[in-house]
């Protein structure tokens, strides 16, 4: 936004008039933002939600792909605000599906009568700080412009799709389909030949489902990942008393988990035990969908205990894959498990038996371009009927670089990040006062069960806005001191890590041109969680308050 608009003629003409004022502007209606919503009715804030959807769901509302899931199991993917809300809903299966988790996101809207407090349909373009008032003016694509105190970026960790970086996409005169914004009517690819681009997790979790119904499935995988079985089931009746019976516990011990996930862990290390005990026990978790990572306590530590790990599923790979060579291209071997994003699968593996797949290593042989009939490699070209891009997402800082943001000074957001995001414990950024980022970059959240970081997010984000309150001149900001303070840590994290071996998402690695900057804190949930709640107990440290009965900063 810069200040203005032009009419046709050229002169300059006014911005459309702020047509009302809120204590609150919250970007985005998934999780994130109707938990947002709820706290901050809680304090009696007047609050404003802008969702560009036409429904609550968030990542669930967009990402409708055959076989989408939840890796992180119903039960704990699952708000815990409301011990009424978690004694009701009863999941059909231990690993929720989208619809399925979408039903889920429409029953909390209408349980706590979020919806009139939303305007779906509405995408926020800008929002710009008036320092001389103290407010954020905040501008939709319909011409909406709106003035509030503060606004919380509930605009999703992995929310602006990433498309494919190869020339020539405009010739192709198939049909093509991003995972990330399949088409909500769904799509009939019956009799057809399909190409997959990416085998990331939302191509892991689509080939199996696609394999089943195209007529031919071609598989383009530049890097192999680790995959592990999820065991999924129906949710038995067991199941769901033991968890109802104990939630509380359950999510306490969670919480003090490095990711926010209850698993078995195991305490010992993986060197300490003989080679016979170590592959049993990977044998049980394998056989039960229990992760492997959580056997010993040094799997993230220790690259020679990270190894007898990703050893151990190589060889499963070569053993359900019948083809040597597929089996070759699927093994991961440049990079240490869990250093990439672990998926865990529904056949995964077994699908590329099917006579009706094949698999395309582009290590070997690059995709070139994009052509008429569908691609070219080398000397050879593919047609293909339709091709599925699951190439990921811009995350952390790709919704955020969508929105014209502008803060106290006139800088903008995307020119303060020009060298890669900084924020203080990924909630602030300097220099734009009452900003607040839900699960920002620099924030634990996408090593997390995603669930947990958001309701700490939003609570802290809550008690941060009552605490320095909504009179004029009310503000807070993180400090340009602490917040090169905390992106020293987050770097210090991940150097000693296995996380720094390898190019990933979570280094902004996987979009071309993005600055090389570690997006999140990988010292563990359970540590950032302590971090952020010493923060606010110590009054709001490496945050410059101001509060209005104080008349000056705090």
């Amino acid at each position: 936004m810069t200040g203005g608009t032009t009419t046709k003629g050229g002169a300059a003409a006014s911005p459309p008039a702020i047509c009302g004022d809120v204590d609150v502007v919250v970007v985005g209606a998934g999780f994130a933002g109707m938990y947002m919503l709820y706290r901050l009715r809680a304090l009696g804030l007047r609050v404003r939600v802008f969702e560009a959807g036409d429904d609550v769901g968030g990542t669930w509302y967009w990402n409708r792909y055959p076989g989408a899931r939840c890796d992180v199991e119903s039960m704990q993917y699952s708000y815990s605000f409301s011990e009424d809300l978690q004694q009701e809903w009863r999941w059909s299966e231990v690993f929720a599906s989208q619809p399925e988790i979408l039903r889920y996101a429409r029953h909390v809207a209408d349980r706590f009568d979020l919806r009139r407090d939303i305007t779906f349909g509405s995408r926020v373009i800008a929002a710009r700080f008036e320092p001389a008032e103290g407010r954020w003016i905040v501008e939709t694509d319909t011409g909406e412009r709106i003035s509030a105190q503060y606004c919380v970026m509930a605009s999703g960790l992995l929310s602006s799709i990433h498309p494919p970086e190869i020339a020539g996409l405009e010739r192709y005169g198939g049909a093509t389909y991003h995972t990330g914004a399949w088409p909500h009517e769904g799509v009939d690819l019956r009799g057809k030949t399909v190409g997959v681009i990416g085998t990331g997790s939302s191509g892991i979790q689509a080939i199996p489902v696609l394999a089943e119904e195209a007529a031919r499935l071609v598989v383009f995988q530049r890097t192999p990942n680790y995959v592990l079985p999820s065991a999924n089931r129906p949710m038995s009746d067991d199941y769901d008393l033991v968890w109802k019976l104990n939630y509380r516990a359950i999510r306490s011990v969670a919480a003090e988990t490095r990711t926010g996930v209850l698993h078995n862990f195991g305490k010992g290390s993986a060197l300490e035990v003989g080679d016979s005990e170590r592959e049993a026990e990977f044998e049980r978790r394998w056989s039960v969908g229990s992760s492997i990572l959580a056997a010993y306590r040094d799997m993230y530590s220790s690259r020679d205990a990270n190894e007898t790990a990703g050893t151990f599923v190589r060889r499963r790979i070569r053993q359900i894959v019948r083809d040597p060579g597929t089996a070759e291209a699927l093994t991961p071997r440049s990079y240490p498990i869990g250093a990439k994003r672990v998926c865990i699968d529904s056949q995964y593996f077994e699908t590329f038996n099917r006579p009706n797949v094949e698999l395309v290593d582009l290590r070997e042989t690059p995709i070139d371009r994009f052509t008429e009939l569908g691609v070219r490699l080398g000397d050879r070209e593919i047609a293909l009927d339709a091709i599925v891009f699951a190439t990921g997402f811009d995350a952390a800082t790709g919704a955020l670089a969508r929105i014209d943001i502008v803060g106290a000074t006139g800088e903008r957001l995307v020119d303060r990040w020009a060298d890669g995001p900084r924020t203080h414990l990924g909630l602030m950024s300097s220099g734009f006062p009452n900003l607040f980022l839900v699960n920002g970059p620099g924030s634990a959240a996408a090593l997390s069960n995603a669930l947990m970081s958001i309701e700490h997010h939003v609570d802290w984000i809550a008690g941060a806005i009552a605490a320095v309150g909504t009179g004029a001149g009310a503000s807070i900001e993180a400090t340009r001191e602490a917040e090169d303070r905390w992106m020293d840590t987050v770097a210090e994290a991940a150097e000693g890590s296995i996380f720094a071996s390898v190019g990933s998402w979570f280094n902004g690695a996987n979009v071309v041109g993005k600055p090389r900057r570690f997006l999140v804190y990988v010292g563990g949930v359970d540590q950032y969680r302590r971090i952020c709640d010493a923060a606010a107990h110590e009054g709001y440290a490496g945050f410059a308050v101001r509060r209005p009965e104080a008349g000056g900063p705090s």
